[in-house]
């Protein structure tokens, strides 16, 4: 730290300044918040010195720890050079090479790569490739291809476009009067399902709901847009098996993009590269962002097809340009950054060393599963995909009830978590674990024991 500053001095001006990101600030101080100033492998370091394991990974995007040296010098390198040119009508020497790693590691076909900012823009460049695909290719349709299949609970950024895309009523409902309509598939929350229906009929209901959706709107439909594998931000809730394939095929046989939000599932998170090759699924868009920077920079990518890249193709009087851009668009120091994390994913196996990694924290977590308080309250539902986890709080277990939001449990099981060394942020009561993938099997264990100290004394008060 800065000894120029006290803690004081930069908590009153935090407090006078700086307005946080979904933080209610009627209570942030209250709730005791983190002052960082260091980090230091899989560890965060606080104004006052104390270490704090990284249990989400800076909210999802830490690859490989903090302060990593490869990264570092990447960028300090890159420093030396340039930090940023545009790519509007130009070229530059670190997007190219990004651009050529992503293709080849993508899944087939998916070789044609358009660089912006950050999760939400990667979506946002997607629907508008989408959107401006059907205009421009001869099949007929009169212009009907204009609307989005997305799914309730779904989190595809805070943009205007991704919030459209968005369903999840307590980030997205307020915006409405701005957002354009989506058709609106249901969400896989099949552990609220029914009293009497079997986890298996709530598949199969969410399947065919899904597949009736697409058959009658088919003839509107630009795009399917999903976020593989676990819908994140919507309470970590995972798909059934094969589910991405069924989409795949149901697409493909209507006629209708597929676009794959991975900004939170991509970069490894899943135990591949990219989820969509965990069912050998080749989307039509693919969006990645967060971990592809390893965590240290705005830089999200859209990758597409020749298919979608051709059809802006044509003189340019004709008009069929993408007419879409951002201002760092390509950035050389993201790139750089991001050149070195998939040095990293080579050199040191990355990809081979995670099913370890994946099953430590699979047997770690099943020992929460009875957690209960002196009630009916405890731990409702444990779901994980890949390097991420969510462990849900409920009021009544039998009910699946959930607990009243003023009540905060999983704020309080997280700062209590802290008691044991480890930093955690939840969504509402879904106490989210996704630690960097560097994290290691001592780790996992410190981890899932913070998260069981946490439940267990939030639970007693």
């Amino acid at each position: 730290m800065d000894d120029a500053y006290t803690r004081e001095q930069l908590e009153a001006w935090d407090d006078a300044h700086v307005w946080h990101p979904f933080t209610p600030h009627s209570v942030y101080r209250t709730e005791e918040p983190l002052l960082i100033v260091a980090g230091d492998g899989n560890y965060l370091i606080d104004v006052d010195g104390n270490r704090y394991l990284d249990g989400v990974a800076s909210i999802w995007c830490n690859t490989f720890g903090h302060r990593r040296k490869e990264i570092d010098d990447a960028v300090s390198e890159q420093l030396g050079r340039i930090a940023h040119s545009t790519l509007l009508g130009s070229a530059s020497d670190r997007s190219i090479l990004l651009a050529k790693r992503l293709a080849e590691l993508a899944p087939p076909g998916l070789g044609k790569v358009f660089f912006s900012d950050n999760g939400s823009t990667a979506v946002e460049v997607a629907l508008k490739m989408a959107l401006q695909y059907w205009q421009q290719v001869d099949r007929g349709a009169g212009g009907k291809k204009t609307k989005c299949l997305a799914f309730t609970g779904a989190y595809h950024g805070d943009t205007v476009g991704a919030v459209s895309l968005g369903g999840i009523e307590i980030f997205h409902s307020r915006f409405r009067p701005l957002l354009f309509e989506v058709v609106r598939a249901p969400s896989p929350q099949f552990y609220r399902r029914p009293p009497g229906q079997t986890r298996g009929e709530a598949e199969r209901e969410f399947i065919e709901t899904f597949d009736r959706l697409v058959s009658r709107h088919a003839d509107e439909l630009a795009a399917v847009v999903m976020e593989p594998g676990m819908q994140g931000a919507g309470g970590m809730i995972t798909y059934p098996d094969g589910f991405l394939s069924h989409v795949r095929e149901v697409t493909r046989r209507h006629d209708i993009l597929l676009v794959f939000d991975e900004v939170a599932m991509g970069m490894g998170r899943s135990g591949a590269m990219f989820a969509a090759e965990r069912e050998k699924v080749i989307p039509d868009l693919l969006c990645v962002a967060k971990g592809l920077t390893g965590g240290y920079l705005p830089l999200a990518a859209t990758l597409t097809t020749e298919r979608v890249y051709e059809a802006f193709l044509g003189r340019p009087e004709e008009g069929k340009t993408f007419f879409h851009g951002h201002t760092y668009t390509g950035n050389a120091l993201g790139c750089a950054a991001a050149l070195a994390v998939l040095d990293i994913f080579q050199r040191e196996k990355v990809l081979e060393r995670l099913p370890a990694k994946i099953e430590k924290l699979s047997t770690e977590l099943e020992r929460l599963r009875e957690l209960s308080g002196s009630g009916d309250e405890g731990v409702g539902d444990i779901r994980q995909y890949g390097l991420a986890a969510g462990v849900e709080l409920v009021a009544d277990r039998a009910t699946r009830r959930p607990f009243d939001d003023a009540e905060r449990v999983g704020m309080r099981v997280c700062r209590l978590a802290r008691e044991l060394g480890v930093f955690l942020r939840p969504l509402g009561d879904v106490i989210v674990v996704m630690p960097p993938l560097s994290i290691d099997e001592h780790e996992i264990e410190m981890l899932v024991d913070a998260v069981e100290h946490g439940i267990g004394k939030a639970l007693a008060s």
